[in-house]
């Protein structure tokens, strides 16, 4: 079944088989062991997906008369693998009759519409190409060709030319090469990828060709299309470079750092540009998505650009020279596994090496080596290059530096123009990496549902272009929201798939990121002793198994559970470091936490000016939900020393905050501190399962509330039982409720439709 799949397996399943579900249940039955595992990639050709469903369809298309079955066929190669648009200009070239279409419309197998011929579905297209004899093919192919001479058809001119040829041509394969580039230049890497394929090929030279195959796996890559990538290369033909993206996406971090380290000092040596491919990113040289020429960055990765109305650098359209590249994938593995010693080899090998590192390396460098001034200096540079319209990579390296800094407006302007600059290039691929950081700026800014949502749809992105360390990163952080919204079984679960999935793979920052969830969950929920426990283990873990960042971040809280556990000793000490890193960075929201660990730390009376220091600094920071709880402690420490009318306003505002939020287990301790205080909480709203649950979870409840069981409902949503019923068990969570009976009447008596 396939529901029984791993989520990375099934989504991508599904979307090979373009959403068909007689195609998905064949597919199942084919699969090895290793497929099923996700271990090795999924077939990408249609014989070998759906080889039953296809015989089916010829057989139904053999039905047609041969007039009805060649425009088809020159629809479908007209569409099918590459859409190209001319199949209405070739049916007035050579003054084709198209009424024999009327017979496939009565059979229900297309129909004429405005642009050309609509199949029935994707499967019936592939059919009317693939069931054609290998001449009939060529001919309406060379048809296809004739016809393209517009601007910017080039491209696509050459892909017919290219289907249409007999056999090997040198002049061809030139070609193609070059309609690629040009393709990738204007954002369609699935484009380069297909003229590549053709070109390798018509090669008769078995180097050319191994070259060809190798920049068409990475353009298949760019395009988000992860199993063709792994597939072309299957015979060892990846070079370093490649190799080392795809470690670094779904493979073993340690693995990848070397592999692109690697590739990055022979790339800076030999200075070659027709050898390893350039991945993730439009190579340097292209017109970027605004028509200006790329460069690379200076050193320290500072902007010589004027500044943008943002106030951003207008520099950021500058591009990573290879070498660069390269190393910038080389300091993402060292951020994924934790190991920021590798950071420090990374920085020296630039040095040595002659490339320009970018300003994420040398500030993380800096920031292990404790010379957090100049990691300052660095991260800032990074950071400022968050101008629109930039190289994806520029900007996801922006967010993280921005995050570092504890900038998390500059984070999430930088990942959404990560996002937006990687669609205009075609570079599937990036785009659910720059949200895997953008989740950090939507947790600490308060945003939990919102953040939920985009992380949720990026899981899926990741998942569907191959990448499981991303998607990895993304359940640790759907686990954190998770426990900011009191889902305690989503968070186990989520941290649980996270961790395993991580430890196996030297994935410090997820593995680390899902620890932080569990004790966020045990602080919110009173659980001080546990949160504490949780959090001395991540401060001991080691590199692949903790992360340095996250421990830091994690600070606050740790402090927090030591002052509720009597246990401060370890926790002065982790303050000491985390107000050296505040004050150097200069972040009011990182200093007002520290001030927030001053006053936990302190003894009665003395801790009051501290909690005032940091809500005052709160006020000029953005982490609107550690202000908040800020306030709920401030509140607290009022209630004990007997300030009671201060400590109700304190703890009122909390609790409005953390009722906007949607974070019921902080809410649950401020009403908590009113009751002590003989003060009326707010009162509860009206539950309203449109407010109040997941767009998944109000679909759930809502076929419940139909009369389906678990096991229907996961199969009506290609999900498992098991999933259904953590589903379910959220639902009740949130709408305070025990039952199924319960679920039925707030569905019926609310205003949801």
């Amino acid at each position: 079944m396939i529901s029984a799949l791993p989520e990375g397996v099934r989504v991508r399943l599904l979307h090979s088989v373009h959403g068909d579900p007689r195609a998905a249940a064949e597919l199942v039955t084919l699969l090895s062991d290793r497929q099923s595992a996700g271990l090795d990639p999924l077939p990408t050709e249609p014989a070998e997906l759906a080889p039953r469903l296809l015989r089916a369809l010829r057989a139904e298309l053999r039905a047609l008369p041969d007039d009805t079955r060649l425009l088809l066929l020159l629809a479908a190669a007209d569409q099918y693998p590459v859409a190209t648009h001319a199949f209405l200009r070739a049916v007035t070239a050579v003054r084709l009759d198209t009424r024999p279409l009327e017979r496939a419309e009565t059979a229900g197998v297309a129909h004429s519409g405005a642009g050309g011929v609509v199949f029935r579905d994707t499967w019936t297209r592939i059919a009317a190409y693939e069931s054609a004899c290998p001449a009939d093919r060529r001919d309406v192919h060379r048809l296809l060709a004739r016809v393209l001479h517009g601007d910017g058809e080039a491209p696509l001119r050459s892909w017919h030319r290219g289907a249409g040829a007999l056999g090997p041509s040198a002049r061809l394969v030139a070609e193609l090469r070059g309609s690629a580039d040009r393709a990738r230049r204007t954002g369609r890497p699935a484009l380069a990828r297909a003229l590549l394929e053709r070109a390798a090929a018509l090669c008769a030279d078995p180097a050319e060709r191994s070259r060809l195959v190798t920049r068409a796996a990475a353009d298949a890559w760019q395009a988000g299309d992860a199993d063709r990538a792994r597939r072309l290369v299957s015979d060892g033909t990846a070079d370093d470079a490649l190799s080392g993206l795809f470690a670094l996406r779904a493979g073993n971090a340690t693995e990848a750092f070397d592999a692109l380290l690697g590739a990055a000092a022979l790339r800076a040596r030999t200075g070659r540009r027709n050898g390893s491919p350039e991945v993730e990113g439009a190579p340097t040289g292209s017109p970027d998505v605004g028509g200006a020429s790329t460069g690379s960055p200076d050193v320290g990765g500072r902007s010589n650009g004027s500044p943008d109305a943002d106030g951003t650098s207008g520099e950021p359209r500058a591009s990573f020279d290879p070498a660069a590249r390269l190393l910038a994938r080389a300091t993402e593995a060292a951020v994924y596994t934790g190991d920021l010693r590798r950071c420090r080899e990374a920085a020296r090998a630039a040095d040595r090496l002659g490339i320009t590192p970018p300003g994420t390396l040398g500030g993380l460098a800096a920031a292990f080596e404790g010379r957090y001034e100049d990691a300052r200096d660095l991260l800032q540079a990074a950071a400022g290059r968050c101008g629109p319209g930039g190289d994806p990579t520029l900007l996801v390296h922006a967010g993280i530096a921005a995050l570092m800094l504890g900038d998390h407006t500059r984070a999430a302007t930088a990942t959404l123009r990560a996002a937006a600059s990687a669609r205009a290039r075609g570079a599937t691929g990036v785009l659910a990496q720059a949200m895997e950081f953008r989740a950090y700026a939507d947790f600490w800014t308060g945003r939990p549902q919102a953040g939920r949502a985009a992380a949720t749809e990026a899981l899926h992105q990741a998942y569907a272009t191959g990448q499981d360390n991303g998607a990895c990163h993304l359940q640790a952080a759907l686990a954190m929201f998770a426990a900011i919204t009191g889902d305690a079984d989503v968070c186990r679960e989520r941290a649980a798939a996270a961790r395993s999935y991580a430890l196996a793979r030297g994935l410090g920052l997820p593995a680390a990121l899902a620890q932080w969830a569990l004790a966020y969950l045990d602080l919110t929920a009173g659980r001080f002793a546990g949160a504490a426990a949780r959090l001395r283990a991540l401060a001991g873990f080691g590199p692949g198994h903790g992360h340095r960042a996250i421990r830091h971040l994690a600070t606050p809280h740790y402090v927090e559970a030591a002052v509720r556990t009597d246990d401060t000793r370890i926790a002065r000490a982790a303050h000491t470091d985390y107000h050296r890193w505040a004050t150097a960075v200069r972040s009011p929201d990182d200093l007002a936490l520290s001030a927030r660990c001053r006053a936990l730390l302190a003894p009665g009376e003395e801790a009051v000016e501290h909690y005032r220091t940091a809500l005052e600094l709160h006020a000029r920071g953005t982490r609107d939900l550690e202000r908040a709880r800020t306030e709920l402690l401030f509140g607290s420490a009022l209630r004990r020393l007997r300030h009671r009318t201060e400590a109700r306003d304190r703890l009122h505002s909390a609790l409005e905050a953390f009722d906007q939020f949607g974070a019921p287990h902080c809410a649950a301790r401020a009403r908590a501190e009113l009751r002590a205080l003989g003060a009326p909480a707010a009162q509860t709203r009206s539950v309203d399962p449109a407010a109040r649950l997941t767009a998944q979870q109000l679909l759930v409840a809502r076929m419940v509330a139909e009369g389906a069981t678990n096991r229907e409902i996961a199969a009506r949503l290609a999900l498992s039982p098991r999933t259904i019923d953590h589903h379910l068990r959220g639902v009740f969570t949130r709408l305070g409720i025990r039952s199924r009976i319960e679920l039925v009447r707030l569905i019926a008596e609310s205003e949801v439709p």
